[in-house]
């Protein structure tokens, strides 16, 4: 690899780069996880659009007032629903709009997640290259000190 030239030029001691390395793949690891934790979700509230058609209409549902508590409600409106926009912000559109919102954010996470994606090889590739080279010095000094303390006996 390219970077064995860089990192011989190290002392054995100096682990910075090994330290940078497992930061910034372990933040890279970090957000490709949040991102799809977030693309989950709009998948997730896109799937749950498909239970607003006419048939529903009036049928009785459990509204959540927290994730563990709910309350009786009758599903009224099927063809509008109010969607976050983020920062607390609530927008009513009809149900083809919303889905089309969600598509949006879906496609531009999945985006966001493949341009994220060759980074984060590239740090672990990096981060493997330090390895082998460390582990090449550790066993050079190995070597080295293996026969000097041979001729050592008293």
């Amino acid at each position: 690899m390219y970077y064995t030239r860089y990192i011989n030029r190290l002392g054995t001691s100096n682990t910075e780069i090994m330290d940078n390395s497992m930061k910034e793949t372990e933040f890279l690891t970090s957000s490709i996880g949040q991102l799809k934790v977030v693309q989950t979700k709009y998948v997730e509230a896109k799937d749950s659009i498909s239970v607003l058609n006419k048939d529903n209409a009036g049928k009785e549902l459990l509204v959540p007032l927290t994730s563990s508590m709910y309350v009786p409600g009758t599903l009224n409106d099927v063809e509008h629903v109010l969607v976050d926009v983020g920062t607390g912000y609530y927008v009513e559109k009809n149900v083809e709009d919303t889905k089309e919102f969600f598509k949006r954010k879906i496609d531009f996470l999945t985006k966001q997640i493949e341009k994220i994606q060759p980074a984060l090889q590239e740090k672990h590739a990096m981060k493997q290259a330090v390895i082998e080279v460390m582990n090449m010095k550790i066993q050079q000094l190995h070597t080295q000190q293996t026969p000097q303390s041979g001729t050592t006996k008293a």
